[in-house]
């Protein structure tokens, strides 16, 4: 059992210190510790909010290769049966739902069963929390403000407090190498001197879950309206009435949500049932709606000396193409492989050397995804006459360009793109 007391940790007995205990943060924990090193979190939330975190509407969903992630950690398998989705299909619209041709997306060819799964947000903090509190060398300080972080060239170092007491003295803690891990607006990401650039859409999302009529059948569906955007996730049935259930992520200008979020559950429920052609049939809103504003956040690099980025510190994406979750357990990955080789063969974990391997890697991996959605964002919102020709083509021709829908699918499940064969 690690220890979750809020006691000091010297350079000798942690490794890395990581600052954020979000699942990237703990999950990066858990991956060092397997390799044999030492970690520390440390995480202004209390023991109890980490390890029941409330629902906070937002569904995220898992590729192949992130569900490989979270197998190896451990987390997976603490999931409940009725947390877990399955992704079978997405399909994409423009315009009215069922107006014009789509695109339609399955795994069919790449030897999986299915796209992914969907799973809550708050059930992956709640599994990553789990694992980490029962992973030998890793000890999560909980209820503890990091105010200050700095680099010398033998060590990283930071100054924390109790949270609960902010008067208090701080205390001193250091290791070879910091990992900030504290949100895409990382105030430690800051104090390292590491600059982001922020792309504000203008835009909030609103999430919630509803209950309707009609199976989903495991589809999913992003519909691109003038006036606001609608996606429709399959979610397991409800536990307790084995109603259908799905996810539902409206995005809008801020003077429609505030419009949205005063109507009544009843009226939000219709106004959704209406968007979506009726397609689930009657729907009725479960639980709250929450809003959030949709701001993307790439870091300028992804380490230094000493130092380094994952999850939403590195990159923090806009939610319509579903990489940003994904592409934090990457990185993840990748950071943990690149320093258990580095001590295999006795290398200084925060050499500078070490964690550009790393920060190549991610970037490489991390641009592409970054700019292209966002590129799509921008053709799918905005309202003029020639954008709308441009995506009504984009969507119209993916039948006709089975190529570009075989390199989306190879993203989502890990495995070599699926070409088509010529004809003969």
């Amino acid at each position: 059992m690690s220890s979750l007391a809020s006691s000091a940790v010297s350079a000798s007995t942690s490794d890395v210190l990581i600052v954020g205990g979000g699942p990237a943060g703990l999950s990066l924990a858990i991956a060092l510790a397997q390799a044999g090193l030492q970690a520390a979190v440390l995480e202004q939330q209390g023991a109890a909010a980490l390890a029941e975190p409330a629902p906070d509407g937002r569904e995220i969903a898992l590729t192949h290769p992130s569900v490989a992630t979270l197998k190896r950690l451990g987390s997976w398998q603490r999931l409940a049966p009725h947390e877990i989705g399955l992704l079978r299909q997405a399909r994409v619209h423009d315009g009215p739902v069922g107006q014009r041709e789509g695109m339609t997306l399955n795994a069919q060819g790449t030897g999986c069963d299915n796209l992914g799964w969907i799973v809550p947000n708050h059930a992956l903090r709640r599994t990553a929390w789990a694992v980490a509190a029962d992973t030998p060398g890793v000890r999560v300080l909980c209820g503890t403000q990091v105010t200050r972080v700095a680099i010398t060239p033998a060590h990283a170092e930071l100054d924390c407090v109790d949270a609960a007491t902010p008067g208090a003295a701080p205390r001193r803690l250091q290791a070879p190498l910091l990992v900030a891990a504290d949100s895409r607006f990382s105030a430690t990401r800051r104090q390292l001197g590491i600059a982001a650039s922020m792309q504000d859409f203008g835009r909030t999302v609103i999430v919630c879950r509803l209950q309707h009529e009609r199976a989903h059948e495991g589809i999913a569906h992003e519909c691109f309206g003038y006036e606001r955007t609608l996606a429709i996730l399959p979610l397991p049935d409800d536990p307790d009435s084995g109603a259908p259930m799905c996810s539902a992520v409206v995005t809008a200008r801020s003077e429609q949500v505030q419009a949205l979020m005063a109507l009544s559950p009843a009226d939000f429920a219709v106004c959704v049932q209406e968007q979506f052609d009726h397609r689930l049939g009657r729907m009725r809103l479960v639980g709250e709606r929450h809003a959030y504003p949709l701001v993307a956040v790439i870091a300028q690099r992804f380490a230094a000396a000493r130092c380094a980025l994952v999850g939403d510190a590195a990159v923090g994406m806009h939610p319509v193409t579903a990489h940003g979750y994904n592409l934090g357990l990457a990185g993840v990955s990748r950071l943990a492989q690149v320093l258990a080789e580095a001590r295999a063969r006795g290398a200084d974990l925060g050499d500078a050397a070490v964690l550009q391997a790393y920060a190549r890697a991610h970037l490489r991996h991390a641009w592409p995804l970054y700019r292209g959605t966002n590129a799509i964002v921008g053709l799918y919102t905005d309202e003029r006459t020639l954008p709308r020709l441009l995506r009504r083509a984009v969507l119209a021709g993916s039948s006709r360009l089975p190529p570009l829908k075989a390199l989306i699918v190879s993203q989502l499940t890990g495995r070599p793109p699926a070409w088509p064969r010529a004809a003969h």
